[in-house]
């Protein structure tokens, strides 16, 4: 199975705009890549473009400790 790869970019906006659909959607993806056997990657694109990978998970629960982080101050 391929990576599902995660900007972290887009993540960030999404967090500042409060665009819960994106985050849910993005999140769910990666889930079941999880539990498809895949990876699920965090990548940063630089301002001259390149992306650079800082970091992977291979199971739920670490997954679940990142996605718990995004949402911390979202969650009312």
């Amino acid at each position: 199975m391929d990576d599902y790869v995660i900007n972290v970019g887009k993540i960030e906006e999404w967090q500042m705009i409060k665009d819960m659909a994106s985050l849910n959607d993005v999140f769910q993806r990666a889930k079941k890549a999880l539990v498809g056997g895949g990876v699920v990657a965090l990548e940063r694109e630089q301002r001259n473009g390149p992306a650079y990978r800082f970091e992977e998970f291979t199971n739920l629960e670490e997954f679940e400790l990142y996605r718990k982080n995004v949402y911390k101050y979202l969650e009312e």
